[in-house]
């Protein structure tokens, strides 16, 4: 069930100063000092891609991800695990009963998770 669409925030960017509510990646957020990553979809690399295709679809789904956060309300919900092993919270999101990561998946500028990553170079 999709959690209710009681969030909402305006998300920038992140720089290098504090972090409390900004789009890092296009997995990953921080929201209220909270980092989250987006438990269903993996995005291309920006800090260390492995090729300027991924560098490229990165900064696309950074945007992308900042676009659908400052669209409106949304929901997040936990699914079996809390935390990854960098201590991100583990969530889904949604709006209208809707995955935004199935979104980013739909808009081929991410990959469901299917417990690795695969390549974003051809």
């Amino acid at each position: 069930m999709a959690p209710k669409d009681d969030i909402e925030a305006s998300f920038p960017i992140c720089g290098v100063t504090a972090r409390i509510t900004c789009v890092v990646d296009g997995d990953t957020f921080w929201l209220d000092g909270v980092k989250y990553r987006i438990a269903d979809i993996d995005t291309p690399e920006i800090s260390e891609p492995r090729c300027a295709e991924e560098k490229t679809l990165g900064e696309q789904a950074k945007i992308r991800l900042q676009s659908l956060l400052n669209a409106g309300a949304f929901g997040l919900k936990a699914g079996m695990r809390d935390e990854d092993k960098y201590g991100r919270k583990l969530r889904d999101v949604y709006r209208g009963g809707r995955s935004l990561g199935a979104q980013l998946v739909d808009e081929g500028l991410a990959h469901r998770w299917v417990g690795f990553k695969q390549s974003w170079c051809g």
